[in-house]
């Protein structure tokens, strides 16, 4: 089955039917092109050219007569940061955009997909960071003005937090 299109929540038929679900990894939600195998067996290629799927945990992809094919993102290796003030939280947010890395959000806890250099670097800088299983569903997203010479984006962040 070939999927190019997202299913329009309102177009869904609202008898009862069978969930199956499709599962996805958490850096494998917004592919675009991707084979998949339902946990019933049945194969879907998704092949979103037009838009980025940004697939959204419990969405429906497919609908058949009995059944409908949900999105599953699955738990990860994660490190999960409690920030205990603004102050911190713009810390970690700064080492870790620094580095890359995709940011997540939840219940007053920033989550990053498991590395160990981050895991020790946090460590030895102070934080509070757990080694968890959790699934990673809600990013943090930002955009971010380049550097000039106006400051250092960290001495922006740093700011917002003393106010």
């Amino acid at each position: 089955m070939i999927i190019t299109n997202k299913i329009k929540q309102e177009a869904l038929s609202p008898e009862s039917k069978i969930e199956v679900l499709i599962d996805f990894e958490w850096f494998e939600v917004n592919k675009r092109i991707q084979h998949k195998i339902a946990r019933d067996g049945k194969n879907f290629r998704f092949k979103f050219l037009n838009e980025n799927p940004n697939l959204q945990q419990g969405e429906v992809l497919y609908q058949e007569a009995d059944k409908n094919y949900r999105v599953n993102i699955l738990p990860c290796e994660c490190l999960v940061i409690i920030p205990k003030n603004n102050f911190e939280t713009a810390s970690v947010c700064y080492e870790i955009g620094n580095k890359h890395l995709p940011l997540f959000y939840e219940e007053q806890a920033l989550l990053v997909p498991y590395e160990k250099p981050l895991f020790r670097q946090l460590i030895a800088m102070g934080f509070e960071v757990h080694e968890q299983k959790r699934i990673l569903l809600t990013p943090l997203r930002t955009s971010v003005a380049p550097h000039g010479e106006s400051g250092t984006l960290f001495s922006k962040i740093m700011n917002l937090t003393q106010k």
